[in-house]
């Protein structure tokens, strides 16, 4: 199992809460409609706090600023993903999804990678 991380950044003229509330109120459910297209096993949202406790790691560790979220979705494998994503439906729901994060979405601010996750 392999797991997509997005670590999401809002558009500048969104306040977090605005950002938010796109992502879990359209974006999410849009996403969940298709999640069978792209083969998706799970589909995280990550909504950061607006918290003194993280502007406190922050400047104890001298971080970057936090992310507005983090997307997690697992897949059975890379294979698997990109099969699923190179099919003609595959194709037009990832040029969907990228247009859709457009309205909340800052991706020269965010980030995207696999990951394998390990547990101890």
């Amino acid at each position: 199992m392999i797991k997509l991380v997005m670590c999401l950044t809002r558009r500048a003229d969104l306040s977090r809460e605005q950002f938010l509330d796109y992502w879990q109120n359209s974006h999410g459910p849009f996403f969940m409609k298709n999640a069978s297209t792209m083969r998706a096993k799970r589909y995280l949202q990550d909504q950061t706090l607006t918290s003194p406790i993280n502007d406190a790691f922050r400047q104890s560790r001298k971080m970057m600023a936090e992310f507005d979220g983090i997307a997690e979705v697992w897949f059975e494998s890379e294979d698997d993903l990109m099969d699923a994503m190179s099919t003609a439906e595959g194709q037009e729901l990832a040029e969907a999804l990228l247009k859709d994060e457009g309205n909340f979405v800052d991706h020269e601010k965010s980030c995207a990678f696999l990951v394998r996750e390990q547990a101890f």
